[in-house]
This record gives structure tokens, C-alpha cells and sequence, in this order.
């Protein structure tokens, strides 16, 4: 059986059994999707390993962390928001362990798209496709609004100064040629990276005593006001977990692009190799530069701030926490490590044509969509970043429930016909369990996202609308492709999974080169 459709990248996508394996026409097809250049082969392949690592490692450390955790803290308290991110992280944990082990036999580009179509169904990577599209323009204006929000800490003017001069940046960094973008992207890493260990040191020291004024913090704001926070007003146990839950949406949005180590998939060297290096190393990245970071937030913060309520820049606990000491290098980092490239780069405008190596439409198209970052210019921006992290986190999970789907339907196809997991590039560990566990999960917390709407008296329009319509958006494309081109769902039986596992046995990376004494002792890209 064979199904034809067009994808969100305007790529005509196949599918057929094996029963159809020697086909000549459904062979090459095969064969040449699964080149991990030719899919972009308009593009420029300017992206080397230590591009691609450093995306993995720090494209996730922004907004959601420096900014976004502030609102988590007021709700939940100490315990509270520091419990929803380290589950969450364990949760992302699978979601990257899923991608990684089908990334690695199918380096495709677009990251989760077209494997979607072929162990799934068309219509599924269809609407994923559009997901991710609209996930990421939609993250457009809401790193634009929380930039002009921080930078009010230093320099009041209008904020639709600052949303024209991080778009303009942003616009530029997309519009150069790959190689620069990478460059960019790479040094933006690193500041990140440095300005994350250096909070942590200085969370040290001042929670010591350290501070100018040696007071010694400790595990103060843990006892008064409390480890958690009565949520809404509600008393009891009660209260105090639906404080824990609203952590989740806050989380989800902080814990985004994780799973970028397969966008890049079909622009990486070696990528049956350096895949699922990258997606090993999410675990550390998550335990160091989020669970450690927002404990020392905690320490840091009382959840109970009034600066933390306030509808401007004094959401950030990172820039509360020095504002009371004289020290503000560190959020001064901060405010540069939010313009972050790669969260503005719809990857599923890569197919379409290129000026010198550069899809230009889609860049026009990003240009377009930062227009929305001027809702911000009120003095209600805190708010406008608020409802669009909240859309941003609901896309991110219907991606991340697509990439467990396509996984487990990946690995019963393997099981059905009886292909042994040893033949992989890449054997992830906890598998199926993890990519279930996740899977129900994030299935759980998104349909509760919005659950405080449903108590009486706490209706909110707004909440609604971020926390549902993109499951409406991703069902409507799912449901309408599938009816317009008639497709169905891929079967165990008539999953390609074999002939894959053949070109990925027959097409090794080549041997890795000697390490140099240097990439031994470097943990971030070595």
C-alpha cells in the first residue's frame, strides 16, 4: 500500500510497506530521503559539531528560566516550582531519548516531521509541521516582549524602542548566511553558559553570607513564607498542590527547543554518532543548568515578593535577587542571553526557496510575525509575555506527545516484524517505558493547563484560549489533511522501520577521529 501527500515543507511525502521494498521508484525515494543533505540541499551545510553541540546544550537557557520562573515562584512557592521543573526535566529526559534513537536512523531534516509520516501518518506530520511553525513564530514577540520588559530595569523608554532593536537583531542574525548564524548562535551559547555558572557561584556566596551585607540566607524563605504557596486562596494540601501544578505550563515553556539536537539532524556530521551524543548529555544539562539554577532561585527569592506580582520587569527573581545587592553584572548577562537566534528560526521554512543559502521567505515571514512584539508597548507587557509563553508551552507539548507517538509507534513496528532494537545506530535506554511514562505525562498536563477556569469565579477567557486552542489548531490540520488526501494510519506491519535499519547498516558514519588533549577535558562540544 502506498500514500502520497504533501507536508508542512511542501515536500510530497510516501509511504509503503514492505511489500513494496523493491520497488525501483519507492527505493530511490527511500534512499533519498534519507540522505541527510538532500533535503536541504539548497541550503548551505555551514553548521560544524561544535555548532550543533552548543545549540543542544544551551538553546533551551532563556527567557523561560530568567523570567518565566518568576511567575512559577509566586504560585508555587520554593518547593513547589523547584519539584514542577525537576519533573519536568526527567519528563523532557524521554521526550530527547525518543528523538535521539529515531534521529540517528533517520538523520531527516525538520526534526520529528517526516519520521511522523512514515511510522505514523501523513496527516500527523502535516499538523506537526504547522505546530512547530506556528510554536515558533509565536516565540517571536514573546522574546521580544520579555527583552523590552527586562530592559526597563536600566533605561526607561518606550518599549516599543526596544522591540524594534532585538527584532532588527534578530531579523539580521536569520537573514545571514548559516555560518554566520551558527557563529552567532555559538558565542550567544557561551555567554549563556558562563552567565548561568556564574549566578550559581554568586547564589552561593551570597546565600553564605557573602553578600554586601553578610547576611547569611540559607534555607530562610524555605520556613517564612513556607515551602509552598495556598494557591488562589484555597487552604489546606489542596491549595497548596494546585500551586505545584501551574508549575508544569511554566516549565514546559522554560524546557522548549530541547529537543532541537534533530533539527539539525540533516545538517550534522556523523549523525548516527553525534545524535545520540547530544541527547545522553540532556540529562546533565538538565540536572546543572535548570534544577541547580532554579534551587538557587529559591534560596534567593521569597515567593511571597511583592516585586514578583508586579505586571513589569520585576517578575525576574534573577534580577530581583540582585536588586537587593549592589552586584548587577550578572543580570546584565542576563538581558543579553535572551536574544537567542535559534528559538527564532522556523525550521519548517527551510524547504522553500533560498538567497544564497538562506530561505528567504521564511525570513520575511519572521520579520512579519515580530510586529506582534509591539502588544508589549503598554504597561501591560508582563502580561502580553505571559499569554504568549502560555500558547508557546501548549504547542511545545503537543510536539513533545507527537515525538513520543512516533516513537512508540516506531518501536511495536520493530517489534512486529520482528527487527531486534541491537541492529539500531543508537539503543536508547528506558525505552519503551520512558517514551510512556512522558507521554501520559504531558497528555495529563495539557488538558489540565487551563484547569483554573473551570473553578467557579476564576473564569478567564485568556487563559482558555492559551492553554486549549492549540490542540483545536493541531486537530482541525490533522483531521482536515486526513480527509482531504484520504490518508491512514501507518500499520505495524507496513512500517518501512526495516529498510531503514538496512541503509543506516549499510551507510555507517565514518570512524571518529582521535581526540585531541583539549576535547577530553571539553565537557560542552568535545
Amino acid at each position: 500500500m502506498t500514500q502520497k501527500g504533501i507536508d508542512a515543507g511542501g515536500d510530497e511525502i510516501v509511504t509503503t510497506s514492505r511489500t513494496y521494498a523493491n520497488d525501483h521508484d519507492i527505493e530511490k525515494e527511500l534512499l533519498d530521503l534519507t540522505d541527510p543533505y538532500t533535503n536541504r540541499s539548497a541550503t548551505r551545510r555551514g553548521l560544524q559539531q561544535r555548532h550543533i553541540q552548543m545549540i543542544a546544550l544551551a538553546g533551551t537557557i532563556g527567557t523561560g528560566l530568567f523570567l518565566g520562573s518568576g511567575r512559577a515562584l509566586a504560585q508555587a512557592g520554593p518547593a513547589g516550582i523547584f519539584m514542577g521543573y525537576t519533573i519536568m526535566g526527567l519528563l523532557i529526559s524521554g521526550v530527547t531519548l525518543s528523538i535521539g534513537e529515531l534521529s540517528a536512523l533517520v538523520p531527516l531534516s525538520g526534526g520529528i516531521i517526516r519520521p511522523a509520516a512514515y511510522f505514523v501518518d501523513p496527516a500527523f506530520s502535516f499538523a506537526q509541521g504547522w505546530n512547530v511553525t506556528y510554536q515558533y513564530l509565536i516565540s517571536i514577540p514573546a522574546e521580544c516582549a520579555a527583552a523590552a520588559t527586562i530592559v526597563q530595569f536600566w533605561v526607561t523608554l518606550n518599549n516599543a524602542i526596544w522591540v524594534t532593536v532585538f527584532s532588527a537583531v534578530l531579523f539580521a542574525t536569520n537573514a545571514f548566511l548559516v555560518r554566520i548564524y551558527g557563529e552567532v548562535e555559538f558565542h550567544l551559547a557561551l555567554l549563556k553558559v558562563f552567565l548561568i555558572v556564574g549566578m550559581n557561584f554568586m547564589g552561593i556566596v551570597i546565600t553564605a553570607g557573602g553578600g554586601p551585607n553578610h547576611e547569611t540566607i540559607g534555607f530562610k524563605y524555605w520556613h517564612d513564607p513556607g515551602p509552598f504557596v495556598q494557591y488562589l486562596g484555597v487552604p489546606g494540601p489542596l491549595g497548596r498542590f494546585m500551586g505545584f501544578w501551574t508549575v508544569f505550563a511554566n516549565a514546559a515553556y522554560a524546557y522548549s527547543s530541547v529537543e532541537t539536537i534533530s533539527m539539525a539532524a540533516a545538517e550534522t556530521y556523523a549523525p548516527r554518532r553525534n545524535i545520540p551524543k547530544a541527547a545522553k548529555r540532556v540529562f546533565v544539562r538538565v540536572l546543572l543548568f535548570y534544577v541547580i539554577s532554579i534551587f538557587m532561585i529559591t534560596l534567593l527569592v521569597p515567593s511571597d515578593d511583592p516585586m514578583l506580582l508586579k505586571k513589569h520587569w520585576y517578575r525576574s527573581p534573577v534580577a530581583i535577587s540582585y536588586s537587593r545587592n549592589p552586584s548587577r553584572h550578572p543580570s546584565a548577562a542576563h538581558e543579553f542571553s535572551l536574544a537567542s537566534p535559534e528559538k527564532a528560526k522556523p525550521q519548517n521554512f527551510s524547504h522553500v526557496p533560498t538567497v544564497g543559502g538562506v530561505p528567504y521567505m521564511g525570513v520575511l515571514a519572521i520579520g512579519v510575525w515580530m510586529a506582534l512584539g509591539y502588544m508589549s508597548v503598554s504597561a501591560t507587557a508582563a502580561m502580553v509575555f505571559t499569554w504568549l509563553q502560555d500558547l508557546v508551552a501548549c504547542a511545545q507539548i503537543m510536539g513533545w506527545l507527537v515525538i513520543c507517538t512516533t516513537y512508540l509507534r516506531f518501536y511495536y513496528a520493530m517489534k512486529k516484524q520482528g527487527i531486534s532494537r541491537q541492529r539500531l545506530p543508537w539503543k536508547a535506554p528506558f525505552q519503551p517505558y520512558a517514551a510512556w511514562i512522558t507521554l501520559v505525562s504531558l497528555i495529563i498536563i495539557l488538558l489540565t493547563g487551563g484547569y483554573t477556569t473551570f473553578i467557579h469565579g476564576h473564569w478567564s477567557t485568556e487563559t482558555f484560549i492559551s492553554a486549549y486552542l492549540d490542540i483545536g489548531i493541531f486537530g482541525a490540520l490533522y483531521f482536515g489533511y486526513k480527509i482531504w488526501y484520504r490518508t491512514k494510519i501507518i500499520s505495524l506491519d507496513e512500517s518501512p522501520v526495516a529498510r531503514f535499519v538496512e541503509i543506516a547498516e549499510n551507510d555507517p558514519d565514518p570512524p571518529e577521529e582521535p581526540k585531541s588533549a583539549w576535547s577530553k577535558f571539553n565537557i560542552l562540544w568535545g
